[in-house]
């Protein structure tokens, strides 16, 4: 809010008209809400390495699983 304050002030001294004034004050203040904090990147980051490492492992986990199946076909190929 202080911001917005400031922002006002120094149109109104820019002599910019006091509605238009309050008018990019508002417009401002709306397009901040809409912008992430620095916290909020630090969730989405921790979320999505928490993400990738789950798939990870199961990316990991599946191709274990296919070379123990390949390893078995060959063993009764061979046999």
């Amino acid at each position: 809010m202080k911001a917005a304050i400031t922002l006002y002030d120094a149109l109104v001294s820019a002599n910019v008209p006091t509605d238009k004034a309050k008018d990019v004050v508002e417009a401002w203040e709306k397009d901040m809400e809409n912008l992430a904090t620095k916290q909020d990147l630090l969730g989405l980051g921790e979320s999505l390495k928490s993400d990738f490492k789950a798939l990870l492992y199961q990316a990991m986990l599946l191709q274990t699983l296919t070379m123990a199946g390949v390893f078995i076909a060959v063993i009764k190929l061979i046999n």
